[in-house]
């Protein structure tokens, strides 16, 4: 199996994963259910996840995957608040359905972590990729090596930034808040982002 087709079928056993940990629990959950869902044998299953809990880990990683790469297009003329407002803007215009599935499955995932310490272990596997890719872009950004200290704390405070609004607006909502609540959210984690490093994160760096 090649990797392109190895990667679609996580992600696809993912997406029918966690629509059912969240239409009936996570306990309630079996791996025969899930390979069913999907169509494979339990054995199958097993060789592309550790165990059920695991399954969830790709629709998360897909949920904080669009951040990454919006933040590896960051040009350096450019603060964060106008590049994420532009990102978000392009994205909620030409998002398929597809991809507003996947948000949602993702939200519902970030949501679901608060309760079930498995699916918390896959959140924050998924945060922890965000952090040190979020490493590499502040060390290029403010010259410095991405191992560094200083670096290292940026990363962490800006990933935690990033995570805390996405848990608070998941969670605002799937329980039925206004989205028009949150039509400024990248202005506001941009500048948090921003407050949290100090401003060396998320302004135009000096000419």
């Amino acid at each position: 199996m090649s990797d392109l087709r190895r990667h679609r079928l996580r992600l696809e056993i993912s997406r029918e994963a966690s629509r059912l940990f969240w239409e009936q629990g996570v306990a309630a959950t079996t791996g025969d259910q899930i390979a069913r869902a999907v169509g494979l044998s339990t054995r199958t299953l097993w060789r592309h996840f550790r165990n059920k809990e695991s399954c969830a880990e790709p629709v998360l990683l897909r949920g904080v995957e669009w951040e990454t790469s919006m933040l590896r297009d960051w040009p350096r003329h450019v603060s964060l608040e106008d590049h994420f407002t532009s990102h978000v803007r392009h994205y909620t215009l030409t998002a398929t359905r597809t991809d507003q599935l996947d948000d949602l499955l993702a939200v519902q995932m970030s949501v679901l972590a608060r309760t079930e310490p498995a699916i918390r272990a896959a959140w924050l596997m998924a945060c922890d990729q965000t952090q040190r890719e979020l490493a590499e872009i502040i060390a290029a950004r403010v010259d410095l090596p991405a191992d560094g200290l200083l670096v290292r704390m940026h990363a962490a405070a800006a990933s935690a930034v990033i995570r805390a609004h996405s848990e608070y607006i998941g969670a605002a909502l799937l329980t039925g808040a206004d989205p028009l609540q949150f039509a400024d959210a990248p202005r506001r984690i941009a500048r948090a982002v921003h407050a949290a490093t100090g401003g060396a994160v998320g302004g135009v760096p000096a000419a």
